[in-house]
């Protein structure tokens, strides 16, 4: 009886009824309701101004957390395969170095030259010119190109092309230019091309 008296009490309330200087002598649901107001504004703002702002900070550390076990992951996946690590590195050191000792040093070259000589003639083909050309600077290694100009065979040069790739040093071979012979021979060719070996640059270059 005492609910249905203060709820009938409450509906009957009048705001302008109510005393602001002697709150205590409200009815007590009006207190109550009062309080509870009260008490869902202050936890309102308590989430708005500062739980909202612990929830994006626990977020951003949440994301921080499986960057790290990602970077964890992989630096033991790396620690675990360190010996590998070292080895491969060796076996490129030694493949690295054996590249290196196939590029000509600048005192090599006359002898390519004179190799370059040597295959053509060896597999029939007369060199008629052997040029060098201006050295280009790549990023890693310098570029040397060779103009030759040679006549023989369609066999001869075959030969030759084959000669050059068993070169102990590494020389490539561009730019062809096969024309038939002017003075009519069927079976000679006119063969101008540009052969290339590198060097490797090192600090100084």
């Amino acid at each position: 009886m005492a609910l249905e008296d203060s709820l009938r009490g409450l509906r009957e309330l009048d705001i302008n009824d109510l005393d602001f200087d002697n709150i205590g002598s409200w009815p007590m649901l009006v207190k109550v309701f009062i309080w509870v107001a009260v008490l869902a504004g202050v936890l309102a703002l308590g989430y708005f101004y500062h739980i909202q702002d612990l929830q994006k900070s626990l977020a951003k550390v949440e994301q921080e957390e499986q960057k790290l076990k990602k970077e964890f992951e992989q630096k033991a996946f790396e620690a675990a395969n360190l010996d590998a690590y070292r080895k491969q590195m060796e076996e490129m050191e030694v493949s690295f170095g054996a590249l290196v000792s196939q590029l000509p040093s600048d005192t090599e070259v006359p002898g390519l030259l004179e190799d370059i000589t040597n295959k053509g003639l060896l597999n029939g083909l007369m060199i008629s010119t052997i040029d060098l050309q201006n050295e280009v600077s790549r990023e890693f290694y310098v570029e040397l190109p060779i103009a030759i100009t040679a006549e023989g065979s369609y066999h001869d040069l075959g030969a030759f092309v084959s000669g050059m790739a068993a070169l102990p040093r590494i020389v490539t071979l561009h730019d062809f230019s096969i024309k038939g012979n002017p003075a009519g021979e069927a079976n000679r060719l006119s063969v101008a091309m540009v052969a290339k070996t590198y060097r490797y640059k090192d600090e100084e270059s």
